[in-house]
C-alpha cells in the first residue's frame, strides 16, 4: 500500500512538474560583444501568473537562478549570471524572506571570455519558478557555443583601423527555437538602445491625434479659479481674527458712523473702506502677475534658494507668532500714511486709511499673505491665480467692516478682544512652521540632498501638532499669553482633540502607512527608508528613451506620468490611486511606467537647444527636457499628466491629469489596453 501510495505520488509531482513546464519556456541567444567576449543570453517568457526567481535569493529560499559548466574549452567566464532588468521584490510569506522574481519576461546574461583560437562551452542555466498553487523543480536550460574565431580575432581587430561591427555567434543545440531579446553591453538594465530614426518616432508631436480622443474630464489646469479664491477667502478670515485686525474692526465703524454724522453717509464711507481694501490687495496680486507671470512662477516652486528662503520666512514668522518677537514694518510709513489720510478729504483719505489698516496688520497679515501667494502662484496654473486669490483674501477681510457698518447692533453681541485673539496667533505659528517645511521638502526633493526624507518630515510634524493639542489644553505657554485664557474651554478641547489625533494618526507612517491626509505635503514614500510594506508603485524608468526602448523590447504600451518633486497632486495620485490593488495591477504588470520629473535640476551633459514657437530655447537641466517634450509632443504644461502610448510614441486614448477618482483612472487605463490590444 504504501509503494503504491509513493507510486502514485511521484506520478502526481511529474505532472504537476510536465504543467509548470509547460508555462515556463526559455530561449538562448549568444551575442559576440568583442574579438574575446561573447554574451550568452537566456530569456524566458512565463504565463500570467508564474514567476522566474531571480540570481539574489538568500539561503533557504527558493531556486536562484545561476550557471553552471559542463565542460569548457579555450573558454572562461567573465563575471557572474547578470539579471535583467525588471525584477520586483516582495515578502514571501512561505519562505518568510524577501524574494526577487520576474513576471511575463525574465532575462539572463553570462558573459563569457575566450582564451585560445578553438573553443567550445558546454554549460546550462538552473532555474526556479512558481505562481501561486505550485512550483517548479530545478530546472536547467543548455548552451552550447563552439567556434575558431578566439584571440587571433583580437589581434587582427586591433591592428584593424576601424572597429568591426559587432556579430552573431551562431547557435547550437539552441533549447528553444523562439526569438531571444537583444541585448547590448552597455546597457546594464538589459535594455537595446534605439537608432535615430526610433527617437525621431518618439518625440513627433501628437497633439492632434491626442485631441481626437476627446478632452479628459479631468483637470489639467492646476486649480480651479473657486478654489483659489476658497483659499484666499479662508486666508482672509484666519487674518481677520489675529490681534493686530480684530480690535481695529470696531473702532474703525464708529469712527465712520460718528464721523459723519449722517448714518446713511457712514455707511458709505465703510462701504468705501471696504473696497478700498480690496483694492489693496487685489492690486498687489496683479503686481505679482506682471512681474513674474504663472510659468515664472513655476520655475521658482522648484527652486532651491526660493524654497529655502520662504522656508526661512516662514519660520520667523512662525517664531514670531508663538511670542519670540514682534515683526513690524517701520512705524514712520504708518505715521506718515496716517499723516496723510487726516490732512486729505473725501474718497482719498478713506482710501489712505485702508492702506494704513495694511501697513499696521502687517506683521498678523503678512505671513498670511505670503503662504498664500506662493501656494496659489506656483499651482494655480494660470497667470491671474495671486489676484483671484488676493480677491478672496480682501474680501474677507473687508467684509466686517460693510457688516458692522450696515448693522451696528452686531457689533455689541461681536466677540469683545482678549486673550483668545494670541490663541488664534499661536496656533497660526505652529501653522506656518509645518507648512515652512512643505518648502524645505520641495527644494531637498528638487536637488536630491536627502536632508528631510518621510521619516523626518513626518516626526517634526508629529511633534508640532502634538505639542499644538497640550497648548491648546493648557499645558505649555508662550510669552504672550493670557493666565485667564489658560482655561480649556469646550471648543479648545476639541481643537486639542482633533490636534493631538492628527499627530497619533501620522505615527504609522514612520513605518510606510501611505497617511494620505499628508501625502500632499509629505515627501514620496520613495524616501522612506524604513517601510515595512514593500509593495509600493516606483517607476522602473526616468528617462523617455530607455523607457520607450525597453517596452518595444518587452512588446508592452507605455504609461507616461509627467510630474514634479513640488507636485502636491502628484503625491495625492500615487497615493490615492495608484497604490489602489486594481490600478497598481494595471502600472506593474500591463504597463512600462515611465516617470519624467519636470523640476529634475540634474545638469544636462550637453545643453540642448530647441526651436520652440519661434524661437530659440536652451535646454539644460533633465527638468527642462521632460517640460519641453510634454510641451512640444503633447501640448500640456501641467502636471500631473498622464498619456498612454504605443511603442511608436503614438497615444492609446485621451490624456488624463489630477483626479482622484479609482473608477475613471482604471477605465483610463482599460480603455488604452484595449486600443493597445486590437492594433497589436
Amino acid at each position: 500500500m504504501t509503494k503504491l501510495f509513493k507510486h502514485y505520488l511521484f506520478l502526481l509531482l511529474a505532472l504537476c512538474a510536465g504543467v509548470a513546464q509547460a508555462q515556463v519556456t526559455f530561449s538562448v541567444a549568444y551575442k559576440k560583444v568583442s574579438a574575446t567576449q561573447i554574451d550568452i543570453v537566456f530569456t524566458g517568457k512565463a504565463d500570467a501568473g508564474w514567476h522566474i526567481y531571480s540570481t539574489d535569493i538568500p539561503d533557504g529560499g527558493p531556486t536562484p537562478a545561476s550557471f553552471g559548466i559542463d565542460e569548457a574549452k579555450g573558454v572562461k567566464l567573465a563575471g557572474k549570471l547578470k539579471a535583467g532588468a525588471g525584477a520586483r521584490t516582495m515578502q514571501d510569506p512561505i519562505f518568510e524572506m524577501p524574494v526577487t522574481f520576474f513576471e511575463h519576461t525574465a532575462v539572463f546574461t553570462q558573459r563569457v571570455e575566450l582564451t585560445e583560437k578553438n573553443y567550445e562551452l558546454k554549460g546550462y542555466l538552473k532555474f526556479g519558478a512558481c505562481n501561486d498553487e505550485n512550483c517548479l523543480p530545478p530546472t536547467s536550460v543548455d548552451c552550447h557555443l563552439k567556434g575558431s574565431d578566439g584571440p587571433a580575432a583580437a589581434a587582427a581587430e586591433t591592428a584593424a583601423p576601424a572597429p568591426q561591427p559587432e556579430t552573431a555567434v551562431p547557435a547550437a543545440e539552441v533549447a528553444d527555437t523562439a526569438a531571444a531579446v537583444p541585448l547590448t553591453s552597455e546597457e546594464p538594465l538589459a535594455v537595446a538602445k534605439a537608432d535615430s530614426a526610433e527617437t525621431a518616432l518618439w518625440w513627433t508631436p501628437v497633439i492632434e491625434e491626442l485631441q481626437s480622443f476627446g478632452q479628459s474630464e479631468s483637470d489639467v489646469s492646476g486649480k480651479a479659479w473657486y478654489v483659489i479664491f476658497f483659499l484666499g477667502f479662508l486666508g482672509g478670515l484666519l487674518a481677520l481674527v489675529t490681534p493686530c485686525v480684530w480690535p481695529i474692526i470696531p473702532m474703525t465703524v464708529s469712527f465712520f458712523l460718528k464721523r459723519s454724522g449722517n448714518r446713511r453717509k457712514g455707511i458709505r464711507d465703510a462701504i468705501i473702506y471696504g473696497l478700498s481694501i480690496v483694492v489693496i490687495y487685489v492690486a498687489l496680486g496683479l503686481i505679482i502677475t506682471s512681474i513674474f507671470g504663472a510659468s515664472a512662477l513655476n520655475d521658482l516652486s522648484t527652486n532651491a534658494v526660493f524654497n529655502i528662503l520662504f522656508f526661512l520666512m516662514l519660520v520667523v514668522f512662525g517664531a514670531s507668532f508663538l511670542g519670540g518677537f514682534e515683526i513690524t514694518l517701520p512705524s514712520s510709513w504708518g505715521a506718515a500714511v496716517d499723516g496723510k489720510a487726516e490732512k486729505a478729504t473725501g474718497l482719498l483719505s478713506i482710501f489712505l486709511m485702508a492702506f494704513t489698516l495694511a501697513l499696521v496688520s502687517f506683521s498678523c497679515t503678512g505671513p498670511i499673505i505670503g503662504f498664500l501667494l506662493v501656494e496659489v502662484s506656483t499651482s494655480g496654473g494660470s497667470a491671474l491665480a495671486p489676484t483671484i486669490g488676493m480677491f478672496g483674501f480682501a474680501l474677507a477681510l473687508a467684509l466686517p467692516f460693510t457688516l458692522f457698518a450696515l448693522f451696528p447692533t452686531l457689533l455689541k453681541s461681536a466677540p469683545k478682544s482678549g486673550g483668545w485673539l494670541n490663541t488664534v496667533k499661536v496656533c497660526l505659528g505652529f501653522v506656518e512652521l509645518a507648512f515652512a517645511l512643505k518648502f524645505l521638502s520641495v527644494a531637498d526633493l528638487a536637488y536630491g540632498w536627502h536632508i528631510l526624507d518621510r521619516e523626518t518630515f513626518l516626526t517634526l510634524w508629529i511633534a508640532l501638532f502634538f505639542i499644538l493639542g497640550l497648548y491648546l489644553l493648557g499645558l505649555v505657554k508662550f510669552p504672550h499669553d493670557d493666565e485667564d485664557e489658560r482655561k480649556t474651554s469646550v471648543p479648545r478641547f476639541f481643537l486639542a482633540l482633533a490636534s493631538i489625533a492628527f499627530s497619533v494618526y501620522m505615527i504609522p507612517g514612520l513605518w510606510g502607512a501611505p497617511c494620505k491626509a499628508v501625502s500632499a505635503f509629505a515627501p514620496p514614500l520613495s524616501t522612506q527608508d524604513f517601510n515595512l510594506d514593500p509593495v509600493h508603485i516606483e517607476a522602473k524608468f526616468k528617462d523617455y528613451d530607455a523607457g520607450m526602448a525597453y517596452a518595444r523590447q518587452t512588446g508592452k504600451p507605455v504609461f507616461i506620468d509627467f510630474t514634479g518633486h513640488g507636485c502636491v497632486n502628484c503625491r495625492k495620485m500615487e497615493l490615492a490611486v495608484w497604490n489602489n490593488p486594481s490600478v497598481r495591477d494595471f502600472l506593474t504588470k500591463d504597463y512600462v511606467l515611465i516617470s519624467l520629473y519636470v523640476d529634475e535640476k540634474t545638469p544636462l551633459p550637453e545643453k540642448m537647444e530647441v526651436t520652440e514657437n519661434g524661437q530659440t530655447t536652451t535646454l539644460r537641466t533633465v527638468g527642462d527636457k521632460w517640460s519641453y517634450l510634454q510641451r512640444s509632443k503633447f501640448g500640456a504644461n501641467a502636471q500631473p499628466f498622464y498619456v498612454l502610448l504605443d511603442n511608436d510614441g503614438k497615444p492609446l486614448t485621451g490624456s488624463y491629469s489630477y483626479d482622484e477618482n479609482i473608477g475613471r483612472f482604471t477605465d483610463f487605463l482599460k480603455a488604452g489596453l484595449e486600443n493597445w490590444k486590437k492594433n497589436f
